[in-house]
């Protein structure tokens, strides 16, 4: 009996081994012929934490992991302001690259790694994994098929809750010079990204943030409104806060003309005529930290699928900036004295 052809065999390292490190880890292993070969970060409890749970090396240095452990494709897992760096060097030396949202914490840093990902051999691919989620998908080919319309516009709700002590025990969430911004860029950007992909390329985003319930320990916003104007005339709006009381789930309205859309832990699809249409989730995410979805795993999978084929991974820096470029624009029009103070620091020490 043929077996078919033996998995490629890709060398893996991980880099930031906080918590979003573990969905990779667990990933990599469903992964055939991935390999891991070493693990990353600059915190010596977290890294010998890594490493007694993988059984592999472990390095604080980038370089020296690169030119050690020899990796194919690495998986970057660390705090905002280092993405696009890490992410860069890895291209320059024809390593693939997985990188955790956003693309950078700044839009100078997202220029640089949009150039390198254009120059480079090596793949890219930006966690955005809730479009894999099955409901996402099937919204998505129902958009695409015109069988509703004309899309009109989407409304979505972040109903989050996160403590005071989520940003004390990592103090680069609550900053803008190394977080890029608060619950736009770290939580609200999926819902955002979502939301764009379903209706439509944003051409115009307008908004409002404010800090409701964690001034006392962050800088940044947790809590926004917005208004997206999309390609071809559509509107969107978002409200999202981390000043709740619970993790509730994530939902977003689609309206077109010949039906609706709601998008929540599942799919509920109204047509004009009548018929209603329900999509669920293949597996259901449990434990704490459920609300981060459970399609880490497909994405990752499909990028090592895709590493050989010609052309750039779909989810790519490019497509990544779409839902970083409208949080970029409400942050500016929020905020222009604080961002252009942050700006100039950040040339003050070049």
């Amino acid at each position: 009996m043929s077996r078919g052809p033996a998995p490629v065999l890709r060398r893996v390292a991980v880099i930031g081994c906080g918590d979003i490190a573990a969905l990779h880890l667990a990933a990599i292993e469903t992964v055939p012929g991935a390999q891991l070969v070493a693990v990353c970060d600059v915190d010596d409890g977290r890294l010998d934490a890594a490493m007694a749970a993988t059984g592999v090396p472990g390095f604080t240095d980038l370089d020296r992991l690169f030119d050690e452990a020899r990796p194919d494709v690495v998986h970057i897992c660390t705090p905002h302001h280092l993405h696009a760096d890490q992410a860069i060097r890895a291209l320059e030396r024809g390593i693939s690259v997985i990188l955790e949202k956003p693309l950078a914490h700044t839009r100078e840093e997202a220029e640089r790694l949009l150039a390198a990902a254009e120059h480079s051999r090596a793949k890219i691919a930006v966690c955005f994994q809730n479009r894999y989620n099955q409901p996402a998908e099937r919204a998505k080919e129902l958009l695409d098929s015109g069988e509703l319309g004309a899309v009109l516009g989407a409304s979505a709700v972040v109903p989050w809750h996160r403590t005071a002590a989520y940003y004390e025990d990592r103090p680069w969430r609550g900053r803008w010079d190394t977080g890029g911004g608060g619950l736009l860029m770290n939580q609200a950007i999926h819902t955002i990204d979502l939301v764009q992909w379903l209706v439509g390329d944003p051409i115009e985003a307008t908004g409002s943030i404010a800090t409701r319930a964690l001034a006392e320990v962050i800088e940044v916003e947790d809590t926004a409104e917005l208004r997206i104007v999309h390609a071809g005339g559509a509107t969107s709006t978002v409200y999202a806060t981390v000043a709740g009381v619970a993790n509730l789930p994530v939902t977003i309205d689609v309206v077109c003309e010949r039906g609706t859309l709601h998008l929540g832990a599942e799919l509920t699809a109204r047509f004009a005529d009548g018929r209603v249409e329900t999509t669920v989730e293949r597996v259901t995410a449990s434990g704490a930290r459920a609300y981060w979805g459970v399609s880490h795993e497909r994405l990752i999978q499909d990028f090592y699928a895709g590493l050989d084929e010609p052309g750039a991974f779909w989810l790519h820096p490019a497509e990544a900036r779409k839902a970083f470029d409208v949080i970029q624009d409400v942050y500016d029009a929020a905020i222009p004295e604080r961002r252009s103070s942050v700006l100039a620091a950040q040339l003050g020490g070049r």
